[in-house]
């Protein structure tokens, strides 16, 4: 009876499916390159290669003497313009304004002092005591007098009132300008120091100290644990089992247990495509190319270009 059931066993065994190769990929990574958008020589180098910095912490450092020299210059305009502004709003200085009171003080006594001299005179005319030619002069004094206070008043007011609006306006625009100026200036000064933009390894270095380094080029090369991904080959036979979101499982030598990625990206086309006909065994030799991303903790353990294995 054992005899007869040894066969039907092997023939169990047999029939079960083994379970489907895993899928060959590597790890990749996507460095941050940090650069400066301004050319200078490199004056300092905070980090070296496979140093970990936080969240804004100092990369390096451009030459900066010129720039620091154009903040002053923009920074003495600006206080410059600021007064000139200032000036023309406050008017004559305070002295300039006493002396104009005192002018029109002493014009108007004269005034007083003719216009008293004109009714006194008035009334000596009416008596017959004095000529109607001395009148005359008298209420011309007088005149002239009062004239004479108009216009000191005039030159007052004026003292007081500062410049004329429009070149108050240009002096404020002008002030305007320099504000600017002096801020493009800072902003020039502060992009020769750069400092780390998330927290990462330092994956390279690209100059040395007293390099040449143009405008735009990384100096220093970052990767955080978000950038490092798994890139794998799924056959078409195998395509509709992943779609964004998917969870799958991988592995890799030395790089400790298996652990779980997500996949974020399935690409349309095929990385190769056989000629003319579409058979059976010709679709199962399309390849499409996913990405799938580990978590933190999980992507630390792993290197550029380390081969994984990955099961759906």
């Amino acid at each position: 009876m054992q005899r007869a059931l040894l066969p039907c066993l092997l023939l169990l065994v047999s029939c079960q499916k083994a379970d489907p190769p895993p899928l060959s990929g590597y790890v990749e990574v996507e460095p941050t390159r940090v650069a400066a958008p301004l050319a200078g020589r490199l004056a300092q180098l905070a980090v070296q290669r496979g140093s970990e910095v936080a969240a804004g912490a100092p990369l390096f450092v451009l030459e900066q003497d010129s720039e620091a020299a154009a903040v002053r210059e923009s920074r003495a305009r600006a206080e410059r313009a600021e007064a000139v502004s200032r000036d023309l709003a406050k008017g004559q200085r305070r002295d300039e304004i006493a002396a104009a009171q005192a002018e029109l003080d002493a014009g108007r006594a004269a005034l007083e002092r003719s216009d008293s001299d004109l009714k006194r005179q008035s009334e000596l005319a009416r008596q017959g005591f004095v000529s109607g030619a001395n009148l005359t002069a008298l209420r011309a004094q007088r005149d002239a007098d009062e004239a004479r206070v108009q216009e000191l008043q005039a030159r007052l007011r004026v003292a007081r009132l500062g410049g004329r609006e429009d070149a108050r306006e240009a002096a404020q625009a002008d002030a305007l300008a320099a504000r600017e100026a002096l801020a493009q200036s800072q902003w020039r000064l502060t992009q020769k120091t750069v400092s780390a933009p998330v927290a990462a390894r330092v994956e390279d270095t690209l100059y040395r100290v007293g390099e040449w380094v143009p405008a735009g080029s990384p100096v220093v090369s970052l990767i955080e644990p978000g950038a490092v991904k798994l890139r794998f080959f799924v056959p078409e036979t195998q395509l509709a089992r992943l779609t964004p979101g998917t969870v799958v499982h991988a592995s890799c030598d030395g790089c400790g247990p298996a652990f779980d990625a997500t996949v974020r990206f399935v690409a349309r086309t095929a990385e190769f495509t056989p000629p003319v006909i579409y058979s059976q065994g010709s679709r199962e030799r399309l390849l499409f190319m996913v990405e799938a991303w580990p978590k933190p903790a999980d992507a630390a353990r792993l290197k550029a270009g380390q081969p994984v294995d990955v099961r759906l």
